[in-house]
């Protein structure tokens, strides 16, 4: 019974320190990206109301990418608490020893974890999703526009007087074909449909083949090839991706699909998915990693000595997951080993000093 309640107090206790040290980041995080968007916003004469709605739908997803280094302190903080209580060796007395605490703590962040994945991302994707589009009006970006669903490549396009809607069945190489480009003017009246089975987009200036022209008063024009001017090259979209902070699970698992069916390249949606697949694991061993840090240093320093050793521990994890991101990106190595290796190499630096963790 008492082993019951003092897993109980131990959760509780974890959570608090949790719930502390999350809504400590939230506001510095709020901080910072207010003042922000108030820079961003300056030059429009609007409500400081939308700084704050900017703030609030932009933060979550940004805490979403510091929660890792969250629970390795909020496990440390945990631990200082149970040292300068003097509950470490009450534990002990109850048959919790350090090896069986760590576990306790791991797995209550393994929990964690996968209710942040589900339920949290979910919720900052959706906001993140707001945020662009909110901003977007702000900016000029919505005059140059590309997106893939299942119905192919999509590009909004202004050039010069002209407004191009372009649709594209399939995107390999330097090419895009069975191609309907809708001619707009300034007041988007429809001038003409210029339908093309393939177009050379190399540069600037497409290169389109057997091209078909029906113009608005009904007359049709055919041409073998022809070249229109755009503000999109091969380059350009190839390296269109959608903010994939903004897009749940299953919108970036139908993202992927969509650019395979096009053949475009799916590195970093699909290392964005892997890491969110793993984040829970990932979550668990910072938190195992801070336990075994505390446990090893003399728990006599400071608590801001203590801070400071789990932050620049975060720091170095932080360099290690972004190196191999790197290789992975950049098709150096497959992107399983890029997101896994880092989790092979902090899995084996717990394994190594657990059985030491555990004598002291």
């Amino acid at each position: 019974m008492k082993l019951k309640i003092y897993k109980s107090y131990i959760l509780k206790s974890y959570l608090f320190y949790l719930s502390i040290l999350s809504l400590i980041f939230f506001m510095l995080i709020c901080f910072l990206n207010i003042l922000e968007e108030i820079v961003f916003l300056e030059k429009y004469n609007i409500s400081i109301s939308y700084p704050v709605l900017l703030t609030f739908l932009n933060s979550p997803s940004i805490l979403f990418e510091i929660f890792p280094f969250i629970f390795l302190i909020s496990s440390r903080m945990f631990f200082i608490n149970l040292y300068e209580k003097e509950e470490l060796n009450l534990l002990k007395a109850m048959g919790i020893d350090n090896l069986s605490l760590i576990n306790l703590i791991t797995l209550i962040t393994f929990g964690f974890g996968i209710f942040i994945t589900i339920f949290f991302y979910t919720f900052s994707s959706n906001l993140k999703h707001n945020y662009l589009s909110i901003k977007n009006k702000f900016t000029n970006d919505n005059k140059y526009l590309a997106a893939i669903n299942d119905n192919g490549l999509w590009i909004k396009d202004e050039f010069e007087d002209n407004i191009y809607i372009i649709n594209a069945d399939e995107f390999k190489n330097n090419k895009i074909k069975k191609i309907t480009i809708n001619q707009l003017d300034k007041n988007f009246n429809l001038k003409s449909i210029i339908i093309s089975d393939e177009a050379d987009i190399e540069k600037n200036e497409w290169k389109l083949k057997k091209v078909e022209i029906y113009f608005d008063d009904g007359k049709k024009e055919t041409f073998d090839k022809l070249i229109i001017n755009t503000n999109f090259n091969r380059e350009k979209l190839n390296n269109i991706f959608s903010n994939l902070t903004s897009l749940n699970i299953i919108q970036l698992i139908n993202l992927s699909d969509d650019y395979k069916k096009l053949g475009l390249s799916s590195i970093e949606i699909n290392s964005h998915l892997y890491k969110l697949f793993l984040f829970p694991i990932f979550i668990s061993i910072m938190a195992c990693i801070g336990s075994i840090i505390m446990l090893s240093f003399n728990y006599k320093k400071s608590k801001f000595f203590n801070l400071s050793v789990g932050i620049i521990f975060s720091v170095i994890i932080y360099y290690i997951n972004y190196f191999f991101n790197l290789l992975g990106i950049t098709e150096k190595t497959s992107v399983i080993l890029s997101i896994s290796a880092p989790l092979i190499v902090l899995i084996l630096f717990c394994s190594l000093f657990l059985v030491k963790v555990n004598d002291k």
